[in-house]
């Protein structure tokens, strides 16, 4: 890639996990709200559930999520008690015992659980709603942290998917990030899974990690590959020091630069599909057997706030401290502070502090952005006749797009666009023309590449 290039598509620009993004939710949305919102849910639809254990063993200097490092189980207890009183009170205020298909358990460190209380959990979920009998139940798991019997208690309570940490298996690389995790525990762990029947396998790997190479890096892939795993997410680096303070203990120049961040990437995107693996959306890869490629070859992939995923259910739950939950009706956010959390939902009270409620035309380009993050093109026609909208709804979006059509990102074909090979890496820059929200307000977001 020239770097001239590079140099000019070096932009921040939200991850797009929901639209829209997290920096323009205000305190307008409330827990009274909320509860508004889920009365008047139709008891017909599916819900997915995801659950935020926000704590870990210890911390990974390169983590951006909401969590906090314990040594004791104690806290990890009393804050799973008051999670549990969230669903209870969720559950309450829905119209009626509604289906469950999805259940995520996310992190902080799901492992940091005894296997008992994640027995328990799953069993009062089950109380609490219509889980079904076939439910995808994932969870997020740290190989430095689950034994065999844990693994096992995992499979027992009704666990069918799990989703591995690995980053990178190099030493230097693994110092850096004070993630100490050889490969031989990875693979150990993963042979365990299978044993005990979970056999859907993901794995998270992340390039511009500090020390990294784009030697290192293949290596990495290459042992990743090896072991098979049904889908590998292949992550950028975000060093977003100014919102995660741990991240100042990487030191800055040990980060690779920006033409060393894409050749890593479009040096690992390659060695994966070489080893078999189907490229989706912007980071996922998966063999082509597993339901995500086969949804992503259909056009029924989606997105949420765990990434790119083949849950269709148009009402997701967030459960715990920092959790964020979509609804018809737009998105509602939970409490960040663990102590201000339990003691809200112990008052009875719903702890949302922040949110936003979804208008129309929020509707309408929500779908254009998912479809080109999803698919990687977007029949703007096709979008607007479904929200029965002008067909020049998106002119002037179109007319902002011709400078990255020279630059070969994105093909125009009337009102169809498609995203070029070239431009897969950029499809967040894309999706950014549609986005109305960007540029209000101070929110600083992660590289694009």
């Amino acid at each position: 890639m020239r770097q001239d290039f590079i140099e000019r598509y070096d932009l921040r620009v939200p991850r797009y996990t929901s639209y829209p993004t997290a920096p323009h939710f205000s305190p307008a949305v409330d827990g009274d709200t909320y509860a508004r919102w889920l009365s008047r849910l139709d008891p017909s639809l599916g819900l997915s559930l995801y659950l935020h254990i926000a704590y870990c063993a210890e911390m990974c200097w390169f983590c951006g999520c909401h969590t906090k490092a314990t040594r004791k189980y104690a806290p990890v207890a009393d804050y799973l008690d008051a999670l549990l009183a969230e669903a209870r009170l969720v559950a309450h205020a829905l119209p009626s015992r509604m289906k469950v298909d999805h259940i995520h358990f996310g992190g902080g460190s799901p492992t940091l659980l005894k296997p008992q209380d994640l027995a328990q959990t799953l069993a009062i979920l089950r109380e609490y709603y219509n889980v079904t009998l076939d439910a995808d139940i994932a969870v997020e798991l740290d190989p430095r942290t689950a034994d065999e019997a844990y693994v096992a208690a995992m499979a027992k309570a009704g666990v069918s998917r799990a989703s591995i940490g690995v980053q990178d298996f190099d030493a230097r690389v693994q110092k850096a990030i004070n993630r100490i995790q050889p490969y031989d525990v990875t693979a150990r762990v993963i042979s365990w899974l299978r044993a005990h029947g979970v056999s859907a396998i993901n794995m998270d790997l992340c390039y511009g990690l500090p020390y990294q190479t784009v030697e290192t890096l293949l290596d990495t892939v290459d042992k990743a590959a090896a072991l098979r795993p049904a889908r590998i997410a292949l992550f950028g680096y975000a060093h977003v020091p100014w919102m995660k303070p741990h991240q100042k203990l990487i030191p800055e120049a040990s980060l690779p630069g920006l033409a060393e961040r894409w050749a890593q990437y479009e040096a690992a995107a390659e060695r994966l599909e070489r080893h078999g693996y189907v490229s989706v959306g912007l980071d996922h890869f998966a063999l082509p057997d597993d339901a995500m490629a086969k949804a992503h070859e259909k056009g029924a992939l989606h997105r949420n706030f765990q990434g790119y995923t083949t849950d269709a259910a148009p009402v997701l739950i967030g459960l715990g401290a920092s959790a964020i939950g979509a609804l018809p009706q737009g998105y509602a956010a939970n409490e960040l502070a663990i102590e201000r959390y339990k003691e809200t939902v112990r008052a009875g009270r719903f702890p949302i502090t922040r949110g936003i409620a979804v208008s129309g035309k929020d509707k309408l380009r929500r779908d254009v952005i998912e479809r080109l993050m999803c698919d990687m093109g977007v029949d703007l026609d096709e979008i607007a006749l479904m929200h029965d909208v002008a067909a020049d709804t998106f002119d002037e979006e179109l007319t902002r797009l011709s400078a990255l059509e020279a630059d070969g990102i994105v093909m125009r074909d009337g009102h169809r666009l498609t995203v070029t090979e070239k431009g897969r890496p950029l499809v967040r820059a894309v999706c950014a023309v549609f986005d109305e929200y960007l540029g209000q307000g101070e929110a600083r977001h992660s590289k694009a590449v």
